[in-house]
């Protein structure tokens, strides 16, 4: 799991669009947020729009302070945040049961980093779905780079009836999705600016809670095998990594000097035209996003790891 450096940061900046685009689109952005004056209906009615500027605005932010894997994880005492995100693939593989030789799809894949890890775990062959132009392109760069374009590709695709439609009988399909937990109260004010930060700063329409991605696996088709919050008995707490009362030396760069860092980084490219207009404010979302992960994991009304490993049964075929 590299991560990218500030020439990479300076120079991907924008994803696809244009960088003389790029503040117009941060600001068009915005507008899809509740923070702005955003709604719900507004969000999922423009939701390409809305998920496209959001990636290709962060992505060079999340790969260069992340990683290449886009995703959190259960973290026992004494590893490594890498270490923690390299075994939460392998627990994925090994749930999946792959094998050498299986075809595994990879539904939002981001530029990668889960994919190519799994499929050297388990030397599988994996396709990755993405709906961002950017991401695939990245990811497609990132695979040639360390020679696994032949077990490693990408495509574009709309997502658990269209999953479940492509899927053999008998086949399983498992996943860690972003939910409201139980203790989400709607009604509690506090909880709401809390899920609208994470919107916001995530490129999400809506949260769903735990119950509801239940029950929409259950709609399409599926029959489910087991699920649970992984984070819920993560001796490390999920979002420490975010969080900038503490220090950690492995993970510099998301510490509360290293977001200054970068936070001035950004300003003084920006100022001289090595990085785009806007940039600044991408990066303010992303710290706000921060902000509203800490507090939500806190309160535990926020999971970003809720597990669930579901299988097309055979008499449905």
């Amino acid at each position: 799991m590299s991560k990218s450096g500030a020439l990479d940061l300076t120079t991907n900046l924008g994803g696809k669009i244009k960088k003389q685009e790029v503040q117009s689109a941060v600001q068009q952005y915005e507008k899809y947020h509740v923070c702005f004056g955003g709604d719900e209906e507004t969000r999922k009615a423009n939701y390409a729009d809305m998920v496209n500027k959001y990636y290709d605005l962060a992505t060079s932010f999340y790969e260069y302070g992340w990683g290449e894997s886009f995703h959190f994880a259960h973290r026992w005492k004494g590893e490594s945040l890498r270490e923690s995100i390299k075994r939460h693939e392998h627990y994925l593989a090994l749930q999946l049961g792959l094998k050498e030789g299986m075809k595994v799809l990879d539904v939002g894949c981001g530029i990668g980093g889960p994919l190519r890890e799994i499929a050297r775990f388990s030397s599988t062959s994996i396709t990755g779905l993405n709906n961002n132009e950017y991401q695939i392109s990245r990811g497609t760069e990132l695979n040639r780079l360390l020679g696994l374009s032949d077990s490693c590709n990408f495509v574009k695709v709309a997502c658990y009836k269209e999953i479940y439609r492509v899927l053999k009988p008998g086949q399983c399909f498992a996943a860690y999705e972003w939910c409201m937990t139980d203790n989400f109260d709607p009604n509690n004010q506090i909880h709401q600016r809390i899920k609208a930060e994470i919107e916001l700063g995530n490129g999400l329409p809506d949260i769903r809670s735990t119950t509801q991605c239940l029950e929409a696996l259950k709609l399409a088709g599926f029959e489910v095998l087991s699920e649970k919050d992984l984070a819920a008995d993560s001796p490390v707490t999920w979002y420490l990594p975010l969080d900038t009362s503490q220090f950690s030396l492995t993970s510099f760069r998301l510490t509360s000097l290293g977001s200054f860092i970068t936070r001035t980084m950004v300003k003084a490219l920006e100022f001289v035209h090595l990085a785009p207009a806007g940039s600044q404010r991408v990066s303010s979302i992303l710290e706000k996003a921060a902000e509203g992960l800490v507090e939500g994991g806190r309160m535990e009304i926020f999971t970003p790891m809720y597990f669930f490993l579901a299988r097309k049964p055979v008499s449905n075929y």
